[in-house]
């Protein structure tokens, strides 16, 4: 990781090497803590942090749904991330709010344990690289599964939650995969280890019922996009078998953006390349972003 000059700790400004945490902080052993991704892209008229409203609006309900109150309002937050985009001097930039329950008492029961809350930034590229977002990447369904809606909220996206992501990632590395497929206790399609999941048949784009899985921003924003297109959506209940058959197929996440799905369990999906309407997508997404869709114009914060 490239290291910056600021993070923002507990709303100060501090050196990038001085942001630390005690190493009885309650989140670092027991999971409590809720985070957010989000991208600021560089545009015609300057820096702009694609849908944050709509990212910080998630991380205040994961913070309501793990009984975690945020110790500042949003718009402190919302200035806290220009704030320590500009103090960093980058036009692009990965951001990365966390909440955490920090040093107290010991146990798995948080309540004595206060609430901190970081900011950091830092310059990250394409999360599966450029070739994968133009040539696609190789998909294997996991031996894991997802996290079951009763036992740990898939709506919150939470620390916690990810040690089930990252097992299926582990998993499909070594197996020489680029990234794991998870499904749902009952064997229905979720999503991927950092990911949502979409799949195009004659002309439709399927994506998983939302009951399974974390409701993501690009989801939603390629959801929009699709439709104003013309295209039909159908958010259902999708089998691996469905997967398989697909004439295209594609991941979503603000670190993927929309990465092609060339390959899953050895399956060529469709051609084996990226797909016209997934080309098409990128191609408008991508745009939006860096602001040359007036449109969208309302989903991009600037920084001057």
């Amino acid at each position: 990781m490239q290291e910056l000059e600021k993070i923002w700790m507990n709303g100060e400004l501090v050196p990038w090497k001085e942001a630390k945490i005690h190493v009885l902080t309650h989140a670092l052993h027991y999971g409590t803590a809720v985070f957010e991704g989000i991208r600021c892209y560089k545009t015609n008229t300057g820096p702009a942090v694609f849908r944050l409203k709509d990212h910080l609006k998630r991380l205040y309900d994961s913070a309501h749904i793990v009984r975690m109150t945020i110790p500042y309002p949003p718009e402190e937050l919302e200035k806290g991330v220009i704030d320590i985009i500009k103090a960093n001097g980058v036009e692009e930039c990965y951001i990365r709010p966390i909440v955490f329950r920090g040093y107290g008492e010991m146990g798995v029961d948080p309540s004595s344990c206060g609430v901190d809350c970081v900011i950091a930034v830092w310059c990250w590229g394409a999360y599966m690289g450029e070739k994968g977002i133009k040539e696609g990447v190789r998909a294997k369904i996991s031996s894991y599964t997802r996290t079951y809606i009763n036992s740990g909220s898939p709506r919150a996206k939470s620390s916690a939650n990810y040690l089930n992501s990252s097992l299926a990632k582990i998993e499909a590395k070594d197996l020489g995969y680029d990234e794991a497929i998870l499904l749902d206790i009952n064997g229905f399609l979720s999503e991927g280890s950092g990911e949502n999941i979409f799949y195009v048949k004659d002309g439709v784009i399927f994506t998983p019922h939302p009951y399974s899985i974390l409701l993501g921003i690009t989801r939603d924003t390629v959801i929009k996009i699709a439709r104003k297109l013309g295209m039909e959506v159908k958010e259902t209940l999708c089998t691996r078998d469905d997967l398989y058959l697909a004439d295209e197929a594609f991941f979503t996440g603000t670190a993927a953006e929309i990465t092609p799905i060339a390959e899953v369990d050895g399956r060529k999906i469709g051609t084996g390349k990226r797909g016209e309407i997934t080309h098409l997508l990128q191609e408008v997404f991508f745009r939006v972003v860096r602001g040359e869709e007036p449109d969208y114009e309302s989903w991009l914060t600037k920084l001057r």
